[in-house]
């Protein structure tokens, strides 16, 4: 039975896979536990523990092989595979995603856009065309769709998603203001809330204000 993972060790990945991205880009071939602690602002108990969850990938006296483990992470992240996205919903959350080129660098392709508007109908953006909402069925049967994005309102997220997962498609990035929660067991589902992290945000800069 494969090791149960927890989700805090999860969300710490990509932000190890991300800060040895750049020290590859600084040229740096090793590096111990303390000093990518001391970058990352994570103890290096912490560090090992993480990484031990997937076979360690350090040596006792040398620390880590940079772009070896940015490379063993990268794989455990899924990184070393392509993913064909969607994005239901060509407003300007979805225009901005389709024009983020970085998505594409980390194996994220995103192959087509959808909306109801008849007005965004043909239209490109960064020469990924915008496609209108009843034409999704026979895209979804013609090609490879790894994953949706939903930024669309949230009143239809719902119905959408189930929809998504009938025509096959198993993981949805969901942007709309609501939590999906799919009855299938082998959907995953991310539910992105821009404003959740914008008010902790506030919140952090009120009990600044407190404490002067």
């Amino acid at each position: 039975m494969e090791k149960e993972i927890s989700q805090a060790v999860i969300r710490r990945m990509p932000r190890y896979y991300r800060y040895l991205g750049e020290l590859l880009d600084d040229g740096v071939e090793r590096i111990s536990s303390n000093d990518l602690s001391n970058r990352m602002c994570v103890t290096a108990s912490q560090i090992r523990q993480d990484l031990n969850n997937f076979g360690g990938f350090g040596q006792q006296g040398y620390g880590y092989n940079v772009k070896y483990l940015h490379d063993e992470i990268g794989k455990i992240l899924g990184l070393d595979q392509t993913h064909n996205i969607i994005v239901i919903g060509a407003g300007n959350l979805g225009q901005a995603l389709a024009n983020y080129v970085k998505f594409e660098r980390l194996g994220f392709r995103i192959i087509a856009l959808f909306d109801v508007n008849p007005a965004l109908q043909g239209m490109t953006v960064r020469g990924i065309k915008v496609h209108m909402l009843d034409e999704l069925d026979d895209f979804c049967k013609e090609n490879q769709v790894d994953i949706a994005a939903l930024t669309m309102p949230k009143e239809k997220a719902s119905i959408t998603a189930s929809h998504l997962v009938d025509l096959g498609i198993h993981a949805i990035w969901n942007f709309a203001h609501v939590d999906l929660e799919l009855s299938q067991q082998d959907v995953v589902v991310e539910n992105v809330h821009l404003s959740d992290s914008l008010m902790q945000l506030s919140y952090n800069i009120v009990k600044n204000q407190k404490q002067k």
